[in-house]
C-alpha cells in the first residue's frame, strides 16, 4: 500500500537549509496497521503530509496503492486524496455550521463521484451508527464531546471508502479511556473493512496497539516495537 524510498524533505531559509527527512524508507502492506512515534519537531506531520499528497518531497519517491504520487499536479493530487485517502486530524476540522451527518458527507462535495447522493448518505448513516453516533446525526459539533467529534471525523474519513487512513495525533486531546475506545474503533474498522491504517502519535498506548511501530529520529525511520 505504501512504498516510500529515499524520501527527503528540506526547506530553504535565509542562510541555511533545514533538512527534515533524510533518505527515509517506509513500506506498508495492504491492510496493515502501523504507528510512527518520535519527539516533537522530528518531522512526523511532514511525513504524513507527503504520504497524503498534501506536499511534495524534495527528492525520493512515494507510491500509494501502486500509484506514484510524487509528481501529481495540484488537481491530480486533490482527486487522489478524495478517492483514495481518509484523513483524521487531532483538531478534527468539523464545520461548525453543519450537523454530524452533513460533516461526514463533506468529502462527497469534492471530486467527480458517480454514486448517487442517496447511496452516499445511506453509507454515512451506517458509518455513524457503527461508530456509536446513530442518535447524534442532527447534532452540531459544539454539542459533541471530544470523543464524539473524533468519531465523527473517523466516519468522515471512511465515507468515500478509502484504501488508506492517515491519522495525525488523533487522540491528542482525549483522556485514556477515550483513547482506548478510539483505538478499538480504528482497529475494528481495519479488520472489518481491510483499510490500511497509519497513525502518527505521541501516545505510547495507542502506538502499541498497531501491528508495527516506527520511530522517526534524525530524519529517518527505524522499527521500534513489534506489538503482536
Amino acid at each position: 500500500m505504501i512504498e516510500a524510498h529515499q524520501l527527503c524533505k528540506s526547506y530553504e531559509t535565509p542562510g541555511e537549509t533545514i533538512r527534515v527527512l533524510q533518505d527515509l524508507d517506509l513500506t506498508l502492506a495492504d491492510g496493515e496497521t502501523a504507528s510512527i512515534v518520535g519527539p516533537s519537531g522530528s518531522g512526523k506531520s511532514t511525513l504524513l503530509n507527503l504520504l497524503g499528497a498534501l506536499d511534495r518531497p524534495t527528492s525520493g519517491s512515494i507510491a500509494i496503492g501502486g500509484q506514484d504520487i510524487s509528481t501529481l499536479t495540484t488537481e491530480q493530487a486533490a482527486a487522489f486524496r478524495n478517492h483514495q485517502l481518509g484523513f483524521v486530524f487531532q483538531q478534527h476540522h468539523l464545520l461548525p455550521q453543519l450537523t454530524v451527518l452533513e460533516n461526514v458527507l463533506v468529502p462527497r462535495l469534492a471530486g467527480d463521484w458517480q454514486e448517487s447522493a442517496a447511496s452516499t448518505e445511506s453509507r454515512a448513516r451506517d458509518l455513524l451508527q457503527q461508530v456509536g453516533l446513530g442518535e447524534r446525526l442532527d447534532h452540531l459539533p459544539w454539542q459533541l464531546s471530544g470523543g464524539e467529534k473524533l468519531r465523527t471525523a473517523v466516519a468522515r474519513a471512511l465515507v468515500n471508502q478509502p484504501k488508506l487512513i492517515l491519522a495525525d495525533e488523533p487522540t491528542g486531546s482525549l483522556d485514556p479511556a477515550s483513547t482506548d475506545t478510539v483505538a478499538d474503533l480504528l482497529l475494528q474498522l481495519n479488520r472489518e473493512q481491510g483499510v490500511t491504517l497509519l497513525v502518527v502519535t505521541h501516545n505510547a498506548a495507542l502506538a502499541s496497539r498497531m501491528s508495527k511501530t516506527f520511530e522517526l529520529r534524525n530524519g529517518r525511520l527505524s522499527p521500534r516495537i513489534t506489538a503482536h
